[in-house]
């Protein structure tokens, strides 16, 4: 394996062609082989193996590019994120362990936190030294977050956060929760919210895994039972919490894990290999109906392409993408959802004796149907985004 010093990086200068160039050569060489999900020598890595990873790419500047160089960045643009990001999506890579931090919390940091919270949390999370887990989802209000009821109340120097919340990410090996409070009652809706970083380790904190339907137990209930944290810990004043959140929501929704319609492109490429490396599958690629449903996955990649080039130059000309996020985000669930089932469908062909090529795309697409089912819940249900759109972007009146 080649030592990242055998690798020039681009400057500032270089531009987003430069980076793509360096990041293809530096994660070809650099990838373990066990990582390659479409590799028959796959097999998953553990939460420290995905640590290192990552850690290793921030060092060859290929994570926090657009993050300032104050606070751990590498000051580049997000054309430069965006061409980095399309040769991640083109490799089969493990999924980030620490989205949460780099996707959200450290967005919100940058937006509303204090210099000191800067220093002390940005850093620490690209260099992988730090999880982050989200809480924002409530059993009666999930997508829905102006009907949160988490409570913190002043305590003197400090808070006290009463409730609960669900379907937190990552929560069992999170070291932060970046957490949305309600500061006043739920008929104030979106108004009184606050948001806080809370260590995890914090008294009358109890985490809950929840087993999905993978098998696995990535999510989890949070229960906050007189929490108290000091005021340091807050994130922005006590109304700032919505537009806080909203506003990185609503870039989350358009930008983050910009590699999506690439990674889906290499998903559908290991689905076909796997059909070729087989006589009697290959021979179903020829059939029209087959490959009339490919053309159409196609098509939906090179659709979801665009509207993300496209988000990247709007944002790059200073314009806000507010709900025009939300598009984003209904299209890659929505196509990806099915196209994990039309995958599923197909590797239902691959038996025992097959190849070990398609042996791994059967395992591979199982896994990932699975997960898509909840593509069209988590960053926001379908039906928010198809509201946002209607009364944000179709001008529609409610009912």
């Amino acid at each position: 394996m080649k030592q990242e010093e055998n690798f020039a990086r681009p400057d500032a200068a270089s531009g987003p062609g430069a980076y793509r160039q360096y990041a293809r050569e530096w994660l070809h060489s650099h990838l373990p082989a066990h990582m390659h999900a479409d590799s028959v020598d796959y097999r998953t890595p553990s939460l420290d193996e995905c640590r290192d990873w990552e850690a290793r790419m921030y060092q060859a500047g290929l994570a926090g590019m657009t993050w300032p160089t104050a606070y751990g960045g590498h000051g580049l643009s997000l054309r430069e994120h965006l061409a980095v990001n399309q040769e991640v999506g083109a490799l089969a890579m493990p999924e980030s362990v620490s989205s949460i931090g780099k996707e959200l919390a450290g967005p919100i940091i940058m937006a509303v936190g204090t210099e000191a919270q800067k220093q002390a949390f940005l850093p620490a999370i690209l260099e992988m030294r730090e999880y982050w887990c989200q809480g924002f989802s409530e059993p009666e209000a999930g997508s829905d977050l102006a009907r949160l009821r988490t409570k913190a109340t002043p305590d003197g120097d400090g808070w006290l956060i009463q409730g609960q919340k669900i379907w937190t990410s990552g929560a069992a090996k999170a070291h932060y929760c970046l957490l949305l409070t309600r500061t006043g009652t739920v008929a104030d809706k979106h108004r009184g919210l606050l948001m806080f970083a809370v260590p995890m380790d914090t008294p009358g904190i109890r985490v809950v895994p929840i087993r999905s339907i993978d098998n696995k137990q990535s999510f989890a209930e949070v229960f906050f039972d007189q929490v108290r944290v000091p005021d340091s810990a807050r994130l922005g004043a006590a109304d700032e919490g919505w537009s806080a959140a909203i506003r990185v929501l609503s870039i989350e929704r358009a930008t983050n894990r910009m590699y999506r319609a690439w990674r889906f492109e290499c998903e559908l490429r290991q689905l076909v290999r796997a059909y070729q490396s087989e006589p009697a599958l290959r021979a179903r690629l020829q059939e029209p109906g087959l490959r009339q449903a490919i053309g159409q996955v196609v098509s939906q990649i090179d659709g979801l392409k665009g509207l993300v080039e496209r988000s990247v130059e709007q944002l790059q000309a200073g314009e806000p993408i507010g709900a025009r996020g939300s598009l984003t985000k209904l299209y890659w669930s929505e196509c990806h959802q099915a196209f994990a089932s039309l995958a599923l469908a197909l590797v239902a062909d691959i038996n025992p004796g097959h190849s070990a090529l398609a042996q791994r795309a059967k395992a591979h697409f199982t896994q990932a149907y699975l997960f898509s089912r909840a593509e069209s819940i988590y960053a926001g249900t379908t039906e928010v985004q198809l509201d946002v759109i209607a009364q944000r972007i179709q001008q529609l009146t409610k009912d």
